[in-house]
């Protein structure tokens, strides 16, 4: 059978048309159009001094020619941009597109905020901006009003200085300057009024706290990314008896600096009835695994953990549970299915974390700097060919040479192993890695109509130069329709890429599949 996998599949004699012959010629001069869009976006982002930080493709501006903007940028990765820059350096680049004014107030970038006003009616539009989108969330506000703005007794047109104005003439300046005054102080007083009444409601935090302090049968505590709204103390204010009933919690953010954690193992061991938990992997040490499975903890049924670079950079991967313990977790519980998502972790790290024991239904990797190997996905599917169900693979690289290929240099295509193997496979994603036709057939073959989802970008698919020389037979028609045929169902490439929230947010993808993920239980 693997010998069969590995050769392209046989195609049907038919007759040589010229139809075929044009859409080969289509096909392969789209694909170098996108390759060339790639590489010039590649020097666009060198230029500024961000290699690696790839936008997402958008399938539809590639095969129309047209350069894929600033807007298609997923959020986390304008974000992230605009963490390097200066306040009127994030002001300056927001103006790109709508998408980016959007992501300009994003709270983890303005911590602290130092306005400069001046004591003028014309300020407050611009106050009352700046408190509209920063009010809410600001920790530290400083607002000075310009020196220079602020009357004085002297100088200046009009006053009347420079003259002798006697008695009448002075009584008539200290009127004058009087109402100027008024209406300084007006104008200031209405330009603070607005201050705070913006930051009255800055009580996110406080508030948070307050309900899980307040809550009596809280039983699904679900914080994914809340800007920040999660700190290391908040679940102290869960009493012992609501921690002790909750089912679910989720605490996810690849914002928190330093060693910080969201939740500590003496905190995890007050939750004895949780059955499904989602962390960021490097907070989910061996301690946390050994206090899920002590006789006074229900079994954990679902485990969804984020990896992400960040993290792994900023904390040690020596406390991770090793395969003792992921083997005494499944013996506690024969139902443990885990997800993990991999953000631009590099292969030695996820060779680390890849235990053989870990009961791993799904697997998300998502890949802007670091790509994953043939080695990686091979391992997959000899360590998890019992579980997993869904895999999702996601490359952003850019690199001149094209799209990475994961069979270069083996006897088998790892993703056909992996579908060979992985007979309980469902999901298959793909995007940034070479997928080459007669291979993408026997997937679809091998798993038939079990494989309910086959999401290959169509830039990813590659002809070899057998089948482009043979016109006989139309290799896109013949992808297409064999693909079909061993799916059971019509199927086409992802041609729209924005379309689809795993190729755009890959954050938001991840967190809306491991609600329900947890939900399954």
């Amino acid at each position: 059978m693997l010998l069969f996998l590995s050769v392209p599949q046989p195609r049907p004699p038919g007759a040589r048309t010229r139809a075929g012959a044009a859409r080969v010629a289509w096909w392969r001069r789209q694909r170098l159009r996108r390759q060339q869009l790639r590489r010039l976006r590649g020097l666009l982002r060198g230029l500024r001094g961000r290699p690696g930080a790839g936008s997402r493709r958008r399938g539809r501006m590639a095969l129309c020619g047209q350069a894929a903007g600033a807007a298609s940028l997923p959020s986390e990765l304008i974000v992230h941009i605009f963490s390097f820059l200066p306040a009127p350096d994030r002001l300056r680049a927001s103006a790109s597109c709508s998408h980016w004014r959007e992501c300009l107030f994003y709270p983890a970038l303005w911590p602290q905020l130092r306005i400069c006003l001046r004591v003028s009616p014309a300020e407050q539009p611009r106050l009352e901006f700046l408190m509209r989108k920063c009010g809410w969330f600001v920790r530290e506000l400083r607002v000075e009003f310009a020196a220079e703005n602020y009357l004085s007794g002297g100088g200046g047109p009009g006053d009347g200085s420079g003259a002798d104005t006697g008695t009448g003439g002075e009584e008539v300046e200290a009127l004058q300057l009087s109402t100027r005054w008024l209406e300084v102080l007006r104008t200031y007083l209405e330009l603070v009024l607005c201050v705070l009444v913006s930051i009255r409601n800055n009580r996110i935090q406080q508030l948070f706290e307050e309900i899980l302090s307040n809550s009596r049968q809280l039983k699904w505590l679900s914080c994914g990314f809340m800007l920040e709204i999660v700190t290391p103390t908040s679940l102290s204010s869960l009493s012992n008896s609501i921690a002790n009933t909750m089912e679910h919690l989720s605490l996810l953010d690849n914002n928190i600096p330093g060693n910080s954690t969201l939740i500590t193992t003496v905190e995890l061991e007050r939750f004895v009835n949780l059955r499904s938990l989602a962390l960021d992997f490097c907070d989910f040490t061996a301690e946390m695994a050994r206090v899920l499975t002590d006789s006074n903890h229900v079994p954990l049924q679902r485990l969804s953990l984020l990896v992400h670079n960040v993290s792994v950079m900023h904390k040690s991967l020596d406390n991770m549970p090793n395969d003792e313990h992921w083997k005494a977790l499944s013996r506690k519980s024969t139902s443990l299915r885990v997800y993990i998502m991999a953000f631009d972790i590099k292969s030695e790290d996820m060779l680390k974390i890849l235990k053989p024991s870990i009961p791993l239904e799904r697997i998300h990797f998502d890949s802007y700097i670091t790509c994953v190997s043939g080695a990686i996905v091979d391992l997959i599917s000899r360590q998890y060919d019992k579980f997993l169900t869904h895999f999702i693979l996601m490359n952003d690289v850019i690199d001149t040479s094209g799209f990475p290929d994961l069979s270069d240099n083996r006897n088998e295509d790892p993703l056909v192993l992996l579908a060979w193997r992985c007979t309980k496979l469902s999901l298959l994603a793909i995007h940034g890695y070479t997928v080459w036709a007669h291979n993408l057939i026997a997937i679809a073959r091998l798993r038939g109509s079990d494989l309910k989802v086959l999401e290959v970008t169509e830039e990813s698919i590659d002809f070899d130069q057998g089948e482009l020389a043979d016109q006989d037979v139309d290799p896109v028609h013949n992808l297409i329709e064999q693909v079909s045929l061993g799916l059971g169902q019509p199927w086409h490439a992802v041609m729209d890429i924005e379309s689809l929230s795993v190729f755009t947010e890959p954050n938001r993808h991840f967190y809306r599949e491991m609600q329900s993920f947890s939900e399954d239980i």
